[in-house]
C-alpha cells in the first residue's frame, strides 16, 4: 500500500512538472495563426534578426570549440593544484546574472579601459556590432561546451592513449587519431548546447549590442511597443529553432547509446 502511494506521488509530481513546462509553451505555440507566423518570418526585420541569431550563435559555438577543447582536455586528463578553482571559474558564467555579464564585458571593451581604447584605435568595433554579440554569446555558452567536452574526454580510457604513444605517435597525433574520434559525440553535443544557449541570450546582449537586433531583442522590443500579438510569432520561431537543436541533441545521444551497446555486444 505504501509502495502504491509513493508511485502515485511520483507520477503526480512528474505530471505537474511536465505540465508546468509544456502548457505555457503549447499556449505560446498555438496563439499565433499559421498566416501570422508566415507573415512574420517573411518580414525582413524578423528574418534578419533570426539569421543574425543563428549566425552569431554558430560563430560563438565555433570559437568555444576551437579554444575550449584544449582546456576541456586538460581538465579531463590532469590533476593539479587549484583545479577545483579553475572548474569553478569555468562554471561561473552560468550563475552570474546576465546583465552583470554585459556590464562586465562593456567595462572591458569600452573606451574607459585600455583594451577598449586600443580596439577603437585599431578600428575594431565591438559595441553595437555582431562581433560584440558573438563575444557575449561565447562568454555565456562556453561553460556548456566545456562540461560536455570534458565528459567526453573523461569517458575515453587513458590506456588507449598510452598504447598510441608507445607505438611512437606524438601527443597531438594521439589526440587527433584516438581521443577526439572517441569523444566526438560529446563534443558535438557540447557545440549544440553552446549554440542553443547562445541563441537564447538576451540580458547581456542587450547591453553590448541593442542594435543590430538578434531575435530575443527584437521580440522584447515588439512586446514593449505592441504587446503579445506582435511578439508571440517571433517567440514561436525562436522556440522552433531551439526545439530543432535539442531534438538533434537527443537523437545524437540515442545514437551514441546504440553505438555503445552495439560495441559491447
Amino acid at each position: 500500500m505504501r509502495r502504491e502511494a509513493f508511485l502515485w506521488l511520483v507520477l503526480g509530481s512528474s505530471f505537474l512538472v511536465l505540465a508546468f513546462i509544456t502548457v505555457p509553451l503549447l499556449r505560446m505555440l498555438s496563439a499565433p495563426s499559421l498566416a501570422s507566423l508566415w507573415e512574420t518570418v517573411r518580414d525582413p526585420e524578423v528574418y534578419h534578426s533570426l539569421w543574425l541569431s543563428l549566425y552569431t550563435g554558430i560563430s560563438a559555438a565555433a570559437i568555444c570549440f576551437l579554444f575550449g577543447t584544449p582546456l576541456a582536455y586538460l581538465l579531463a586528463r590532469s590533476q593539479f593544484r587549484g583545479k577545483k578553482i579553475v572548474e569553478a571559474i569555468v562554471d561561473l558564467p552560468i550563475v552570474i546574472p546576465h546583465p552583470v555579464v554585459g556590464i562586465a564585458l562593456l567595462g572591458l571593451v569600452g573606451k574607459n579601459f585600455w583594451l577598449g581604447r586600443l580596439m577603437h584605435e585599431l578600428g575594431l568595433r565591438i559595441i553595437g556590432s555582431p562581433s560584440g554579440i558573438i563575444m557575449v554569446m561565447t562568454f555565456v555558452g562556453l561553460p556548456f561546451y566545456l562540461q560536455a567536452a570534458k565528459e567526453g574526454f573523461t569517458s575515453v580510457s587513458p590506456r588507449l592513449e598510452h598504447v598510441s604513444r608507445s607505438l611512437g605517435a606524438s601527443m597531438f597525433a594521439t589526440f587527433i587519431s584516438v581521443t577526439f574520434p572517441l569523444a566526438w559525440r560529446s563534443i558535438l553535443s557540447g557545440i549544440i548546447m553552446c549554440c542553443a544557449r547562445a541563441i537564447s541570450e538576451f540580458g547581456a546582449v542587450v547591453i553590448i549590442a541593442y542594435h543590430p537586433m538578434i531575435a530575443p531583442v527584437l521580440m522584447f522590443e515588439r512586446f514593449q511597443s505592441f504587446g503579445l500579438r506582435y511578439s508571440q510569432p517571433v517567440a514561436v520561431w525562436l522556440i522552433v529553432i531551439c526545439l530543432l537543436l535539442f531534438v538533434s541533441l537527443r537523437l545524437l545521444g540515442s545514437g551514441a547509446r546504440k553505438a555503445g551497446s552495439g560495441s559491447r555486444a
